[in-house]
């Protein structure tokens, strides 16, 4: 049924954009939207700020006629997506879950005895310890009495272990001694070619495999707002099927903000977070800037709007490299 509503929606979006004027008048402070001019000033801000982004032109089929043809939409690239968001909500249930275990594991403390020198107390377990770490010197501290012969009758066989342990030391001829920058390497010819292997097999294991993914904005003009799209690739670089792009979704938005959809530019279907809501979210973000004293330009939207696209997609790493200064203190 949900997906019924989405397409018969779609339908009536596309016939209605082919009929309703372009935004002309700015309103992103009193609305939260932007004008196509806009969205062009916001990407470039975006692009000259964070090097990572780049504008795009798409497929010339697909281009709009009131974007410039080199700036349709904006996309970067490869950013990595360590873990499913499941397991990041698990790694933090886990993470509160040992914080409380801590805390009350800290107040048990508090009311705990102190230690006692009675018999059974904290002094006697560590007597035990320190016995049952070495017995002979137990033996001789408790007065047991072994006999001199007994005593050196025992280490001959120790004696004996260590003059056969000593035919194993090999000789220091059969190792090669590399120097260089103060630093003394030390091999055995025997394990040359094995300690190869095991360089080049651990090189090979730090190379971590991970879903990557392809983010673009465009501007939708039916809602007067930029659209966050999703095209996913798995650990081997292998196309990512868009329903498997809502394992990164947060599980609040999952089912309800994000859709499937065939992308304006390119030609695919995609993951994206439906742009209904952008408006209203934009404009109380933009009344909480102002409150806060700070003025953020039409140029800032976007880096504001990717800074709150981050909390829906928790485990796509990409607002590292959001780092443009916002309005003025």
């Amino acid at each position: 049924m949900h997906n019924l509503r989405h397409n018969i929606h779609n339908v009536y979006k596309s016939a209605a954009e082919t009929l309703l004027p372009v935004r002309s008048s700015s309103a992103f402070k009193e609305k939260g939207v932007l004008t196509p001019e806009e969205f062009v000033a916001a990407g470039d801000f975006l692009v000259g700020a964070c090097p990572t982004w780049s504008w795009e032109s798409g497929e010339k089929g697909k281009r709009r006629p009131y974007l410039p043809d080199d700036k349709q939409f904006l996309v970067t690239r490869n950013i990595p997506c360590l873990c499913r968001a499941k397991d990041l909500l698990k790694g933090k249930m886990e993470e509160e879950l040992l914080q409380l275990q801590e805390g009350e594991a800290e107040a048990d403390a508090w009311v705990a005895t102190g230690g006692s020198t009675a018999a059974g107390g904290v002094e006697d377990e560590i007597a035990d310890m320190s016995l049952a770490d070495d017995p002979a010197e137990g033996a001789e501290g408790s007065g047991s009495g072994v006999p001199e012969g007994q005593a050196a009758s025992a280490s001959t066989p120790q004696a004996d272990d260590a003059e056969s342990d000593s035919d194993d030391v090999p000789d220091m001829e059969d190792f090669v001694v590399e120097e260089e920058d103060d630093t003394v390497t030390i091999h055995h010819p025997s394990s040359n070619r094995e300690g190869e292997r095991e360089s080049q097999a651990g090189e090979e294991n730090k190379i971590l495999r991970t879903r990557t993914y392809d983010i673009s904005v465009t501007y939708d003009k039916y809602y007067q707002t930029p659209r966050f799209w999703l095209v996913g690739y798995d650990e081997t670089r292998q196309l990512l099927k868009p329903e498997l792009a809502l394992e990164d979704v947060s599980a609040e938005h999952a089912e309800k903000t994000v859709t499937i959809d065939t992308h304006p530019h390119l030609p695919l279907s995609s993951a994206s977070i439906h742009p209904c809501k952008h408006a209203h979210v934009m404009k109380k973000l933009l009344d909480s800037l102002s409150e806060g004293g700070k003025e953020p330009s039409v140029e800032h939207y976007l880096v504001i709007f990717l800074k709150f696209i981050a909390s829906i997609v928790p485990t796509i790493d990409y607002d590292y490299t959001m780092a443009a200064d916002i309005g003025g203190s």
